[in-house]
C-alpha cells in the first residue's frame, strides 16, 4: 500500500453547500435558511439562551445560597472504622485509601469521634475533632495533624 492508494471512505466526504449560486444549487433562493424571520436576515444572531422574548428558563428558576469557592471538602473517617486496620502500623492516607475507608489519597481527611478503639496506630490526618483526639490517645495512638495541600 502506498499514500497514493489510499482512499477516504465513501459518504466520509460531502460538497459544501454551495450557497447564493441559484436554484440549480438545490440550495437556491432562500439559501437553506427558510423564509423570513431573525435567523434569515444577515447579522441574525440569537443570544444563548434567547427565547423569543419570553422570560428565559435561567431566570425563571429559583436560586439560594451560594458556593464558596475556598470550601475545604474533607473526607470523613470515624475512629471506629481504624478497627480494622493493624496495630501498631503507621496510618497515612495512602494506607487508608488502601484500606477502603476513604475515597481517594488526595483531599484532606478528619478524624472523628464516632466508635470505639482498642489498638494503638501511629495516624496522620488533615484534621481531628477533640473527642476523637481524647479517644484515640485514651487507646495509646499518636496522631499527627498535617495542613491540607
Amino acid at each position: 500500500m502506498k499514500l497514493n492508494d489510499i482512499q477516504s471512505t465513501s459518504g466520509s466526504r460531502r460538497d459544501r453547500k454551495r450557497l447564493g449560486c441559484g436554484i440549480a444549487t438545490g440550495h437556491g433562493k432562500t439559501g437553506g435558511r427558510g423564509h423570513k424571520g431573525q435567523k434569515s436576515r444577515t447579522g441574525g444572531k440569537l443570544m444563548r439562551g434567547f427565547e423569543g422574548g419570553q422570560m428565559p428558563l435561567i431566570r425563571r428558576v429559583p436560586k439560594r445560597g451560594f458556593t464558596p469557592v475556598s470550601r475545604n471538602e474533607f473526607q470523613i473517617i470515624n475512629v471506629g472504622q481504624l478497627e480494622k486496620l493493624k496495630a501498631g502500623s503507621k496510618v497515612d492516607a495512602a494506607k487508608l485509601f488502601e484500606a477502603g475507608l476513604i475515597r481517594n489519597a488526595v483531599d484532606p481527611i478528619k478524624l472523628l469521634a464516632k466508635g470505639e478503639l482498642s489498638k494503638k496506630l501511629n495516624l496522620t490526618v488533615t484534621a481531628a475533632s477533640a473527642s476523637a483526639k481524647a479517644k484515640f490517645e485514651a487507646a495509646g495512638g499518636s496522631l499527627t495533624l498535617v495542613e491540607a495541600k
